[in-house]
């Protein structure tokens, strides 16, 4: 169950020719797949493309009217093996994945692909993730396109650049024999728009027609001498095939005005921002309307010296917006223009930042900086109201850390390891992508390192030395099938491995946004789940598994703690399972609002806080950080401390009395049912209950009204 079904939007990838396409970016690029032809799509889900993923798995029925081969790979490797099909057949073909994480995995595959070349078009999309809403390390995609020969285009924010920059990007992989790059920054996924459509198409030569007309060519595959042959065919044939079709089809895009002595150069995806810091210094209006020259390149890699020759020809200085580091485009650029002896200043790092996201604050102060001294007459002469205002908000508005959700199955594992820490110290904890690495941030602050998806456990490898504590080592379920099964626990059992690893079983790739997984427990009808995680692990040597229900800290406590203190050697496996939260709530509560609405009895469970039991010293919340468990002031007025309280954020997973008890905290912590809709009976009931609570409450209060007059 993804986090958003596409189900009704996917139907408008129906319409045909002339017809007005209105929707999100993800669902433009899947439009424009199937309006070239392609022939098989795959990949693996990470923001910012997960989406993508889940626009082709709820499009599978037009998908297959078109004969068009979907597959939710098992990792960005397989995901890039697939485009092998293109090597010897004319299949046009597309994967997808999160960068620059997914393609350091599918490296290996990419390296033999834009070796041997591609005979139909082969496109990789990627979710190009880099900045402020990153999760990952901060890296481009920019140096894999150089160091291969894979062109890379960086199209403008807006659907009819999106659409036409996949059906370009096939007849350039095809006529040059290359596989292309199409990054997409996160805000080009979701940008929403319009563009005319064109009918779908078949392929004209599809996977049927390949597979029973195999075709072999030993000059394509990667192996002596025929490897050495491709290195000089990349150079001397097929990039400048890929330079006359970029420039003959016009790729790039010469935007603003035609001329003036300065002009700016920008990386396709960045030009939104950019228009949009133009337009707070009054250079530009929302639509990019402006005087000043504009090179927009829409292909980043490579670059058309021509045409960078021919724009910076009668220029002083030109503006190079380009994010990130190294500064590849302006080495470029620079190298173009001295080889030229074109003596245009190429101002880039030198007024923008050399790392980091290039939002619309940062240009508009680059851009100010670079026409203070290159077009002193359309500097700003003074900083714009809303730069101070936003730094006020800044300043106040406190950081908000990510964490995980209310109620979620992760959260008691790293509770009840915090409790086994105290009783028996403090050991080194292997960190692993996903959900579960929130337990690095307060309250839990648990964990050393993280190495990668899947890496969990090879993460602690180095760590086989005879100690007197293990290390812990961390696995979701969607890294233990991606990559953790042979780099971890395969690799574990082979070298004897004598610590201990956890795999978060929640059901999902949660962390990605709820994709079906091989250990899955929901019926997928395109899709094989159910194959338990503890089989496999068993099924490549582990002798001691344990499964553990993760609500169920106590037992997690005891487990967690034979596992770190037995005598028996050998990897030892502990599998918490509880389905996600999130994915849960999204089942469960549609089904629970309707049964209300129709008037059927429906019972939820609500925790909350007695006031006059807790002691006000918050252990229960060191030991949770749930957000719907928080404070508030102490109703007794002889009481200084404020008390914790259970908002109405609760989804009555229990945790919060689960810590009570396993720790042995203050028991302030109550269980309530919500009954909906109450039938005959719970009212009765509720009556019962409500006369027994008033004739107890009046004896205890007769009682200390006779104790308050004995003192008297």
């Amino acid at each position: 169950m993804a986090e958003r079904s596409f189900a009704k939007e996917v139907e408008d990838l129906r319409i045909g020719e002339g017809e007005v396409f209105r929707g999100e970016g993800i669902l433009a690029v899947t439009k424009a797949l199937l309006q070239s032809g392609v022939s098989y799509v795959g990949g693996y889900q990470g923001a910012p493309i997960s989406h993508l993923m889940d626009v082709l798995s709820d499009a599978q029925d037009i998908l297959g009217e078109l004969g068009v081969h979907f597959e939710a790979s098992a990792s960005e490797a397989a995901a890039a093996a697939m485009l092998a099909a293109s090597v010897n057949y004319p299949l046009r073909g597309a994967v997808t994945w999160k960068s620059t994480v997914g393609t350091n995995v599918a490296s290996d595959a990419l390296s033999q692909l834009a070796s041997s070349g591609v005979t139909g078009g082969a496109l990789v999309i990627l979710g190009e993730d880099y900045g402020e809403g990153s999760s990952i390390m901060q890296e481009r995609s920019h140096a894999f396109a150089m160091k291969s020969q894979m062109w890379l285009l960086d199209p403008r924010p807006n659907l009819s650049s999106i659409v036409n920059a996949v059906e370009k990007g096939f007849e350039l992989s095809e006529a040059s024999n290359t596989p292309v790059f199409l990054e997409l920054r996160i805000r080009a996924c979701h940008v929403y728009g319009s563009f005319v459509a064109k009918n779908n198409a078949r392929p004209a030569f599809g996977l049927k027609n390949a597979m029973e007309n195999p075709t072999r060519d030993y000059g394509r595959i990667v192996l002596p001498p025929s490897n050495f042959a491709h290195e000089i065919e990349k150079i001397d044939r097929r990039r400048p095939a890929a330079i006359d079709f970029i420039k003959k089809h016009r790729l790039n895009e010469f935007l603003g005005g035609s001329k003036g002595d300065f002009g700016i150069i920008v990386q396709g995806g960045l030009y939104n921002t950019l228009n949009r810091a133009m337009e707070l210094l009054g250079l530009s209006d929302a639509f990019g309307e402006t005087d000043i020259p504009i090179y927009c390149l829409n292909v980043a890699y490579p670059l058309i010296d021509d045409e960078v020759k021919g724009f910076c020809l009668d220029k002083k200085a030109v503006l190079l917006v380009e994010e990130g580091q190294p500064d590849y485009i302006e080495q470029a650029v620079n190298s173009i223009l001295r080889n030229a002896d074109i003596q245009t200043k190429v101002v880039g790092k030198e007024v923008l930042p050399l790392a980091g996201e290039y939002t619309s604050g940062v240009i508009r102060d680059g851009l100010a900086s670079f026409l203070e001294k290159h077009a002193p007459h359309l500097a700003p002469t003074a900083k714009p109201a809303n730069v101070a205002a936003q730094s006020e908000v800044a300043s106040i508005v406190p950081q908000r850390p990510a964490g995980f959700c209310t109620g979620c199955p992760e959260r008691p594992v790293f509770s009840a390891m915090k409790q086994v820490e105290k009783e028996i110290g403090k050991f080194h904890v292997s960190c692993d992508i996903g959900c579960h690495l929130f337990s690095i941030l307060p309250p839990f602050d648990i964990g050393n390192t993280t190495m990668g998806y899947g890496l969990g456990w090879a993460g602690a490898s180095a760590f086989g030395a005879d100690a007197s504590q293990r290390t812990v080592s961390m696995m979701g379920d969607g890294g233990f099938w991606h990559n953790g099964l042979t780099s971890g626990v395969g690799n574990a059992v082979f070298n004897k491995n004598d610590n201990v690893l956890i795999i978060i079983d929640n059901g999902y790739s949660a962390a990605t946004g709820g994709q079906d997984i091989l250990s899955s427990r929901a019926v997928n009808r395109t899709k094989s789940t159910n194959n338990p995680i503890a089989k496999a692990v068993k099924g490549v040597g582990v002798e001691w598994v344990e499964e553990v229900h993760t609500y169920d800290i106590a037992r997690m406590k005891r487990v967690l703690k034979e596992a770190m203190t037995t005598a028996a050697k050998g990897p030892k496996i502990i599998v918490a399972q509880a389905e996600c939260m999130l994915n849960k709530q999204r089942r469960e509560k549609p089904l629970r609002d309707n049964a209300i609405r129709e008037g059927k009895r429906v019972v939820r469970a609500r925790y909350g806080v007695d006031p006059d039991t807790c002691t006000g010293d918050h252990s229960c919340i060191r030991l949770s950080g749930c957000p719907s468990l928080t404070i508030r002031d102490n109703p007794d007025p002889l009481r200084d401390d404020p008390v914790a309280y259970v908002n109405n954020d609760c989804v009555g997973c229990g945790v919060c009395g689960e810590n009570a008890h396993a720790a042995i905290l203050c028991p302030s912590f109550y269980r309530a049912e919500l009954i909906y809709n109450p039938g005959g009976l719970d009212q009765f009931m509720a009556r019962m209950r409500a006369t027994i609570i008033s004739f107890l409450q009046r004896r205890a209060d007769r009682r200390r009204a006779k104790l308050s007059f004995g003192d008297a």
